[in-house]
């Protein structure tokens, strides 16, 4: 009975021993519960020692499971040091448990726990997607209608990199751009100089000039003397700094993962140093809800990339792409060959007549959203930076409007702060210097703020002498250019059938202008039988004929 006891005990003991040693092990394990809002991103630091040889290819992914039992993968990816981290958000509001998998033991089977809450701030409306009703339209994940104004500014990430401690500068520019209805930042992870020559000036403004800078290189070394052996940890924490910017900005990052032609000193392609480039930059922002991806500028310009490696950077973006988030390429000819493989179809057209352009691109893709990231239109600043084939302000928004009447969405460039040469506070610098016509772009996002652009459609065949939109309420957006003398009176879409009554509806039509440059609206008056439809501003300013159908 003596030795049963005794043996009894040390079995108790020994258990006891393993449950506190698991205990303990998990309690390590563990990483604390977190809280975040719908559609908010935070970050998990594990801290994990791992023996391998490139850090930086290390597979390990956190698998999210919900109450509901939906799952997520979500890549666990490192950030020097011993730490990692498990970058998440979420469309489902409630618990998320997670544990990591991968074959390095220190990682695996590390678990936590996220609580997602349901978002306080009505501006954020998710992630942006398409639709399966509208398919040529944009939407947020929440449903809002997504109206596309693009803005380049490639050289966002040097903005503040050498300011450790905030982003001032882009704090300024952004909320800049933002004020003035643009939302969607086109933007390179890295560039480093332009291949054409400087404007003179930039050498008494080296505030301006953000080109050629040796100090910051996505890759260990620099641009110069390039060691592609491992990435640059720096690097990417400062980028962090500015996608979240964007974030909570409600600005969206169109991410041009690569650029062939600003002298960047990149990996041979399908190389193991640009493959570890382009997967690390996957798993660690596609967890930011305003992304979206674009393979490179101008992909397969410049003699360095073909189609099977695009085809192949395309796959290969898709199998770690766990948020979904949208996926393009800066290249008109590649995504009209493969439309197949691009959730929407970049164009870049210069030509003169790019209304017709567009709406031919449009009706060739009757299923996906066509943005027109590049048109030529570049306005001038206080640099001769690179013009393009149209400078003047007046004309480059005319360009946009041609865009839009289309049913495309559109791109702005401005000469200060779309490559290399970034002013930052344009309306801060001397009065001599050339300011940017931002109110232009502010008017357009106003007008289809009131007018919903996700709701009209190209009417070519109404298009008279101006160009219509039209949408399912029977209103119609007429374009009319300031050399118009005056609407042709045989529109009948302009006039009342009898005596300003429709026989169809019984409704008669109202009428108003828009001033693209000034943005003012004039009061609604009725339409009346006969009458002439004269802009108040001929000769001076482009402007929009609206017509609306009105109940007795």
């Amino acid at each position: 009975m003596n030795k049963l006891m005794s043996c009894l005990r040390w079995r108790y003991i020994s258990q006891s021993l393993v449950s506190l040693w698991f205990a303990l092990f998990m309690c390590n394990a563990q990483a604390k519960e977190v809280a975040i809002e719908k559609w908010e991103v935070v970050d998990i630091p594990i801290n994990a020692t791992v023996n391998a040889k490139q850090l930086f290819t290390v597979d390990a992914n956190a698998i999210f499971s919900h109450t509901s039992g939906k799952k997520m993968t979500v890549p666990v990816f490192y950030n020097g040091g011993d730490e990692w981290l498990v970058r998440f958000s979420a469309s489902d509001i409630g618990n998320w448990t997670y544990k990591i998998e991968s074959k390095q033991k220190s990682l695996n089977g590390r678990t936590g726990r996220v609580n997602v809450v349901q978002n306080a701030d009505t501006t954020n409306h998710g992630g942006v997607v398409l639709s399966s009703e509208n398919k040529q339209n944009f939407y947020y994940e929440d449903g809002t209608p997504y109206f596309v104004l693009g803005y380049e500014l490639d050289w966002l990430f040097a903005l503040d990199y050498e300011d450790d401690q905030g982003l001032p500068k882009s704090e300024h520019l952004l909320s800049l751009i933002k004020e003035n209805g643009f939302n969607h930042i086109v933007m390179n992870v890295y560039s480093h100089d332009v291949s054409w020559d400087k404007d003179p000036k930039l050498a008494s403004h080296p505030e301006h000039e953000f080109g050629g800078k040796q100090n910051i290189f996505p890759f260990l070394g620099s641009n110069e003397k390039p060691d592609h052996s491992a990435l640059n940890i720096e690097f990417f924490k400062k980028f962090d700094r500015t996608v979240q910017l964007l974030h909570d900005k409600r600005l969206v990052s169109h991410l041009m993962i690569y650029v062939w032609n600003k002298l960047v000193s990149w990996p041979e392609m399908n190389s193991a140093a640009d493959n570890m480039y382009f997967d690390y930059i996957v798993k660690r922002y596609q967890a930011y809800p305003n992304i979206v991806w674009d393979i490179s500028k101008e992909a397969l310009y410049y003699g360095r990339a073909d189609e099977a490696y695009i085809k192949g950077r395309i796959e290969r973006l898709r199998a770690l792409n766990y948020y979904q988030r949208l996926v393009t390429v800066h290249d008109y000819g590649y995504c009209a060959k493969f439309p197949e493989q691009v959730d929407f179809i970049s164009t870049q057209d210069w030509k003169h007549d790019i209304y017709n352009k567009m709406l031919n691109v449009r009706k060739r893709f009757p299923n996906k959203p066509i943005y027109n990231i590049e048109h030529g239109g570049y306005e001038q600043s206080p640099y001769l930076v690179f013009p393009g084939d149209y400078v003047d302000p007046e004309v480059s928004v005319r360009r946009n409007w041609m865009i839009l009447f289309a049913g495309v969405y559109t791109t702005y460039y401005w000469q200060g702060s779309s490559w290399n040469v970034i002013i930052y506070n344009p309306f801060e610098q001397p009065d001599s210097y050339i300011k940017p016509r931002f109110d232009f772009f502010q008017h357009m996002t106003n007008f289809f703020t009131q007018y919903d652009f996700s709701t009209f459609k190209p009417a070519p065949d109404k298009n008279g002498s101006g160009y219509t939109l039209k949408n399912n309420e029977d209103t119609y957006l007429i374009y009319v250019p300031k050399g118009n003398y005056q609407m042709s009176r045989g529109d009948w879409f302009l006039q009342n059938v009898k005596d300003g009554v429709s026989f169809e509806n019984k409704q008669t039509r109202n009428y108003r202008w828009f001033n693209i440059l000034t943005g003012e609206l004039t009061e609604p008056k009725k339409i009346t039988k006969g009458m002439l439809f004269i802009s108040p501003w001929r000769g001076q300013a482009d402007s929009i004929l609206i017509s609306e159908l009105v109940n007795n």
